[in-house]
């Protein structure tokens, strides 16, 4: 059984940083992509950074510059650091991975707020 388990989550003031992290365990040969969406109130769940086996990375326009996704193959952990948090980015937060052969998995969410 794969488990995804989150960290990182929390309050923060406009312009603070936070660090996310997603660790994945179970029985798996190998994790394709890894990634986190978020999801505020009434909207719907969007990407928020990506990040392939191979390094290569993608994020959404509203968190360019200010997000940085990473990933440590050894340990199975996702990580994104938030830097320059806005109040836009409010929501919770959901580590999602591709695994081989098993197909998609996803975390439970960790809530971020980020408010004065």
């Amino acid at each position: 059984q794969v488990q995804l388990v989150e960290s990182g989550g929390g309050l923060v003031q406009p312009g603070g940083s936070l660090r996310l992290s997603c660790a994945v365990s179970g029985s798996f040969f190998s994790i394709y992509a890894m990634g986190w969406y978020r999801q505020a109130p009434g909207n719907q769940r969007e990407l928020v950074a990506v990040i392939t086996s191979g390094g290569n990375t993608n994020y959404a326009d509203s968190v360019k510059g200010r997000f940085t996704i990473s990933r440590d193959n050894a340990k199975n952990t996702v990580f994104l650091q938030m830097n320059s948090l806005e109040p836009e980015d409010t929501a919770v937060y959901y580590c999602h991975v591709v695994l081989r052969a098993l197909g998609d998995y996803w975390g439970r969410g960790t809530q971020v707020t980020v408010s004065s």
